[in-house]
């Protein structure tokens, strides 16, 4: 889906100029507004500034904006302003008229020639693209659904009945607009607007016919008189939704049925791929992979000795060596011994460690290859599978004659 410049310009004035903005300028490819509080309250996001307003009681200042929707074409009506100006000016220049000339300043004479700074503040006018798929479009969508989501309406009275004696009397109406999707891996969309009174329950299809003719206002109209309901807002709601759901049960659902063909196709295909992967030989892990093997003396040492076993026992001998460690003499070990112990220590490692390393990277990848697997038939699902929504996108009461 998407809207031409020409329908983006209709909606965004049909927004502003219902939030009472002022149009200063206005052509088939911009427009020049300020907006009004409302508005600068909604588009602006200054909550600070508001609420410094709300609290002192001055008067806003509001910003104004240039609202660009034909980048092109608002180009080509620049330059040809542009250029429309230049030959209509006389073709000397004084120095006095002259702008970009530096100009005498307290500043300047102490500091040197200072820049221009920017027009900042509420007189400066901003320009925006107002485009499909733009934020500043995508607010005024936001926007427009907020405040629009609920309004209350009085139909205006005609010049001869505010003269008139006796008060009309309002029928209050709830107008609901739902809207409908039909979705699976294809998309349609339907909007039913419907209205039933809350005099005497009737329900009426296509609501917004009935109120294009009539000219609606927030504000009551004089020697107008509006009745109380009979029906609570509740129950009401509830029997249009009834309405809605009768009207939907009639239609024709072959469309499900063949989504639901599909999904089991893919379903059939993504079952097959994962299925012949997790079916793949993995490494068990063993305890002599996970336990590593360790050199184990082959005769307890005792850590008591007598003096005649030291006395026996050769100062540079290895076993004089381990015994002095043992007691906590600090001699350093032979050569020959470091060299005797090294080898065993390093073919241990190769031993143990590929092995360990290599079946837990399978458990992981195992791992791994199943949550993919539920993911994509999780996704498979959610794309494929038939379904119906049903949204209350606006409502409103609506008091007619």
């Amino acid at each position: 889906m998407t809207m031409s410049p020409h329908e983006i310009q209709a909606y965004v004035l049909t927004y502003l100029e219902a939030l009472d903005c002022k149009i200063m300028e206005r052509s088939p490819a911009h427009v020049t507004v300020k907006l009004s509080p409302e508005a600068d309250k909604a588009l602006t996001n200054r909550p600070y500034y508001w609420g410094f307003v709300e609290r002192v009681g001055v008067e806003p200042e509001t910003m104004s904006f240039t609202f660009v929707f034909d980048p092109e074409a608002y180009q080509q009506i620049t330059e040809a302003a542009e250029a429309k100006i230049k030959a209509t000016e006389p073709a000397q220049v004084s120095p006095e008229a002259n702008s970009d000339a530096p100009k005498d300043t307290i500043l300047g004479r102490y500091f040197g020639i200072t820049p221009s700074m920017p027009q900042l503040g509420p007189g400066r006018i901003l320009r925006e693209d107002v485009v499909y798929g733009s934020r500043r479009l995508q607010q005024i969508f936001e926007a427009a659904r907020e405040g629009g989501a609920f309004v209350n309406l009085f139909e205006q009275a005609a010049k001869r009945q505010i003269r008139a004696t006796v008060p009309a009397v309002y029928e209050p109406w709830l107008g609901v607009c739902f809207k409908v999707e039909f979705a699976c891996d294809l998309k349609r969309e339907e909007l039913h607007f419907l209205g039933i009174s809350l005099r005497s329950g009737e329900i009426i299809e296509k609501f917004g016919s009935k109120l294009n003719r009539r000219d609606l206002s927030p504000r009551l109209a004089e020697n107008m008189h509006a009745q109380s309901p009979k029906i609570s807002l509740a129950d009401a709601g509830a029997a249009l939704e009834l309405h809605l759901t009768n009207h939907l049960s009639t239609l024709d659902y072959s469309w499900a049925e063949k989504a639901k063909e599909r999904l089991q196709l893919e379903l059939d295909v993504v079952d097959a791929y994962y299925e012949a992967v997790l079916r793949e030989d993995m490494p068990e892990v063993t305890e002599g992979d996970t336990v590593p093997a360790q050199s184990k003396p082959s005769a307890p040492v005792s850590n008591v000795q007598t003096p005649a076993d030291v006395q026996a026992i050769s100062p540079t001998s290895p076993a004089a060596s381990f015994h002095n460690r043992v007691r906590g003499v600090l001699e350093p070990v032979t050569d020959d011994v470091e060299l005797a112990a090294e080898p065993a220590v390093v073919h241990t490692q190769d031993q143990g460690d590929p092995e360990q390393e290599k079946a837990k990277q399978a458990v992981m990848d195992r791992e791994a290859m199943k949550q993919q697997y539920e993911t994509r038939r999780t996704e498979m699902i959610w794309q494929y599978e038939p379904k119906v929504k049903v949204t209350a996108i606006s409502s409103g009461m609506f008091h007619l004659r």
